[in-house]
């Protein structure tokens, strides 16, 4: 299961890269077609806009896994293990409760999203828009897994401490405290 999450998470981040890429493409060539020849690509506004929507919201799932949200450390990390782990769940049941919402404020506008379209590429708004069920499900369902993992005790040192804001295992925080 950990390979299949793996590879999941690894063409996530590919289509980010894609995503990413095709968005400088868009704006860079418009910028160039602007100055040298007057003239633009009014389909690449509308989509990089939207792609960069899609960058988004996949982004927090992928950024998610890896724990790497913005958090504030100051009391976790005076707290013991136990005391960190009641916190990692009221946090996570926080974050499902947020899941929760975002993805019925989502299936509330989706009938107007559906029936709504861009003005240029003609896409139905749902498609940008409906990336709100992927996020909301994404991250909902890796906080109910950790509040999981909590509860039976299969919670890892690491994950532990990088919830403390302790990164001194990591190796990319190893690598920049050799390079300094």
């Amino acid at each position: 299961m950990s390979r299949i999450t793996s590879i999941f998470f690894k063409g996530l981040e590919g289509l980010l890269v894609l995503l990413l890429a095709a968005m400088v493409a868009m704006v860079f060539g418009n910028v160039v077609l602007r100055y040298l020849f007057d003239t633009g690509i009014d389909v690449s506004e509308e989509l990089s806009r939207f792609f960069f929507v899609w960058l988004t919201f996949i982004g927090a799932v992928v950024v998610g896994r890896e724990n790497a949200h913005l958090g504030v450390e100051t009391l976790v990390a005076r707290l013991g293990d136990n005391g960190r782990k009641v916190c990692m769940v009221l946090s996570d049941l926080f974050i499902i409760g947020c899941c929760a919402v975002f993805f019925w404020g989502t299936w509330q506008q989706a009938e107007i999203n559906a029936t709504n379209y861009a003005p240029i590429t003609e896409i139905s708004m749902l498609w940008v828009y409906g990336i709100g069920y992927f996020t909301s499900i994404g991250l909902g369902l890796m906080a109910l897994l950790r509040i999981l993992r909590v509860l039976t005790g299969r919670i890892s040192e690491h994950e532990l401490k990088t919830f403390a804001g302790d990164y001194s295992g990591d190796e990319a925080h190893a690598l920049r405290e050799r390079l300094e």
